[in-house]
């Protein structure tokens, strides 16, 4: 699509496109022909004509009569994805910034998160934010224990002391043989492992009969493992520089398109599903106004990156919520070096 529409462009609205656009990056105000013509060479008459012609193509809207234009979504979105070169490194203070927050001896991987978000959100002036992985405390035993006929307790206790109990139906009459076969098949195989991890390796093997388990202490087993579903531990999500948001307000009217926004930050589960999109794609991901239902009404947009652990398994994304005329050529590369980084630091 956007092939096509670099395709109906001349040379001469390319460069009026790309003026307007660079100055709506650097500003965030609609610019006119006349401030245009200043530094193009090109007449006010003839720069309108080619603004008429953008505006037509939906590149290009007039936010009010007798303004100048700005760029629209899908404007930005054809810059983004088409025109915006996006190379070399960072500047080096910048990269030092980020570096030195990834940093610090004693630090948890929290802590190091909440200082590169931080860190970045202070560079960008914008809203930084960042997920951190799904987290399971690895298991150091089990145990079944009968309640009564058909009734069993399943104790599960973690590395770092935590006890959990669930209590499951079986079939009745069970004997204790096949609790204790249970106990002692499980015990075998979890240490060092997460109950995620556990669940995955046997039960997708238990299914092929690749255990010498009989049926009974087979089906305690899987039920066994099967009442924890759903219960792995839910990512974190940090956001810090809100208040950055609001340096950019000009009206009273956007402090209230934004409000939605600031309840979403309270919520926080609209902000993880934009995450969890990111987490599913590769690369940096780039959200422009209303391509989010979040952002519909906010005027903001959104570059977030994943990152990867040692085993190269994607396990979080980090990014920034800014204004749309966000200076994408500076902040993709800034949160693609980060993401980066904190994949290294978990290397």
């Amino acid at each position: 699509m956007f092939e096509k529409m670099l395709s109906a462009l001349n040379k001469r609205s390319f460069d009026v496109f790309m003026h307007i656009v660079d100055a709506y990056v650097e500003r965030g105000d609609p610019i006119g022909s006349k401030a245009l013509s200043s530094g193009m060479n090109l007449s006010s008459a003839t720069i309108r004509n080619v603004m008429a012609e953008l505006e037509s193509h939906g590149l290009l809207y007039s936010p009010h009569v007798s303004a100048g234009r700005l760029p629209t979504e899908l404007g930005l979105r054809l810059f983004v994805n088409g025109l915006l070169e996006v190379g070399g490194e960072l500047p080096v203070k910048e990269r030092q910034a980020i570096e030195n927050s990834c940093q610090g001896q004693g630090k948890s991987f929290e802590q190091l998160l909440d200082s590169v978000t931080t860190t970045i959100s202070g560079l960008s002036s914008c809203a930084g934010l960042v997920m951190s992985p799904k987290t399971e405390s690895t298991l150091k035993h089990i145990e079944f224990v009968s309640l009564n006929q058909n009734r069993v307790l399943v104790i599960l206790v973690t590395e770092d002391g935590m006890v959990e109990n669930r209590i499951i139906n079986l079939p009745q009459g069970l004997p204790p043989s096949s609790l204790i076969e249970a106990t002692n098949f499980l015990n075998s195989h979890l240490a060092g492992k997460t109950l995620s991890e556990v669940k995955a390796k046997l039960l997708g093997e238990m299914e092929k009969h690749q255990f010498d388990l009989d049926e009974l202490s087979s089906k305690v087993v899987q039920e066994g493992l099967a009442i924890w579903s759903g219960d792995e531990k839910q990512p974190q999500l940090i956001i810090r520089g809100q208040s950055n948001l609001l340096n950019d307000v000009k009206q009273l009217n956007e402090v209230e398109k934004l409000k939605s926004l600031f309840d979403a930050f309270d919520t926080r589960q609209e902000l993880v599903n934009i995450l969890d999109a990111a987490i599913d794609a590769e690369g940096v991901q780039i959200f422009i106004g209303s391509e989010n239902e979040l952002f519909h009404h906010t005027g903001c947009s959104v570059i977030v990156s994943p990152y990867s652990n040692e085993d190269g398994r994607v396990v979080g994304a980090i990014g920034v919520i800014g204004p749309k005329h966000i200076n994408y050529s500076r902040i993709i590369p800034m949160v693609d070096f980060t993401a980066k980084l904190i994949g290294r630091t978990l290397s």
